[in-house]
Parts: structure tokens; sequence; C-alpha cells
């Protein structure tokens, strides 16, 4: 299987060309990172939460994830500055083509009932968001790990909605049928 990083060079960046008739083949939109983001509410009463995320992201990603931490101290959620609210990894290059190709073709497949990613989820910019309910569609996650949700964020060069649900439907993400 020829992999997804010489397929847009051959390909898909061809495909885009002819089809928006650009002026320049540098004007192509491209995907520039893919950033993987988990909220972390309840690690204020359970620091397990903590390591068990790191862990997933680390054998996701394949590269070591930040936490995000409070930048000020809120009384009613009984968050204080500087304490763990959430964590996140941005993938460039190999790593974010590597994760891409697993994200199409091996995770997304996995998940029972799946019909297709929502095709109103692209930003005015031309980047995708998406979430996830559970992480153990992913080979690298164990069953008895705790479940958690992800957010996901495509980010691209488009300059519009349009060019970029071309270039992911060319890369390989599944969006919903209109029918359906």
């Amino acid at each position: 299987m020829q992999d997804l990083k010489s397929r847009y060079k051959d390909e898909i960046v061809k495909e885009l060309y002819e089809t928006f008739e650009y002026a320049n083949v540098m004007q192509v939109p491209k995907v520039v990172k893919v950033v993987i983001n988990r909220r972390l509410g309840e690690a204020l009463t359970n620091s397990r939460l903590i390591d068990i995320t790191l862990d997933q992201f680390r054998a996701i990603s394949g590269q070591k994830p930040v936490l995000t931490l409070a930048k000020e101290s809120v009384s009613n959620f009984k968050v204080r500055k500087g304490q763990a609210i959430g964590c996140k990894v941005t993938m460039r290059g190999d790593k974010m083509y590597d994760f891409l190709t697993k994200l199409f073709n091996v995770a997304l497949p996995t998940i029972r009932d799946f019909r297709g990613l929502p095709e109103n989820s692209f930003d005015h910019h031309g980047n995708y968001n998406f979430g996830l309910k559970e992480t153990v569609i992913f080979p690298e996650i164990r069953d008895e790990d705790k479940q958690m949700g992800m957010d996901i964020c495509i980010v691209t060069t488009a300059k519009t909605k349009k060019e970029a649900r071309l270039l992911l439907s060319l890369m390989g993400l599944p969006f919903r049928q209109q029918n359906q």
C-alpha cells in the first residue's frame, strides 16, 4: 500500500490542481498539522487519569504529549492556577501522515455502526474538527484502560470548506453520505 505522504504528492496534488485551476502548484492546500486533545475534568478527583491519558496519547501519536494547565483559579469548578486540566499532542510531518493513515484505515472503520464523519465540522479556515467517544478503536490502547474521548483537529492550508473537504476526502477521510 502506498503511504499517504507519497500519495498526496503524486496523485492528490494533481487532482486538486486540476479541479480548482490554481495558478501555481504552491497554492494547492495541504494538511499542516493534526492536534489531538482531551480535557481532564475528572482528574481533579482522580490523578491517575493524567497518567492514563499521557500513556494513551504517547502510544497513539508516537511522541510526548503536553499537559495544559489552568491559567487562573476558578473556585466554582475547584480548579487552582497551574493545575492540569487537559492534555494535547501536535503532530507534523511523517508522524502526522502515519497517524492519519492509522486513523482513516484502522481506527475509524472499527467503530460500531460507523457511517462516516459529518461534513459540517469544517470551520471557515478549512480546518476539520471532530470528536471520538472512545480510544479503544486504536490498536495501541488496551481494553482495561479507562476509556475517555478525545478531540481531533486536522489543520489545513485550504481557503474554503470545499477545498478542504475535497483534500481530506482524497486523503481517505470517510465522510457521511448525503442520503443517510
